[in-house]
């Protein structure tokens, strides 16, 4: 068997990864997507908005305007996302 398959053998070898630690790498990989999943999404929206015609630079405007889109696009993340988790919390907290 392959090193990767050893670690979650039934036996409780030096190598057995536990459950919470699974969780975590799992709870990493998806913050990283997450983020990843975010900067695309950013990236094609200030695109669209920013760029007439793409070229192998970005004049001053260009710029200017890609700078404040992903401003503006993170500000409106970073609300949405706060604003989601204290509903998360909120509801939790009924329960």
């Amino acid at each position: 068997m392959d090193s990767f398959g050893s670690d979650y053998s039934s036996g409780t070898g030096a190598g057995k990864m536990d459950t919470g630690t699974i969780m975590e790498q799992v709870k990493v990989q998806i913050a990283v997507a997450n983020a990843q999943e975010l900067l695309q999404r950013m990236t094609d929206k200030c695109f669209k908005k920013c760029i007439g015609k793409p070229g192998s630079t970005l004049d001053n405007s260009e710029q200017k305007c890609i700078a404040m889109c992903m401003d503006r696009y993170m500000d409106a993340w970073n609300t949405v996302s706060r604003t989601y988790n204290a509903r998360l919390q909120r509801e939790r907290a009924r329960m």
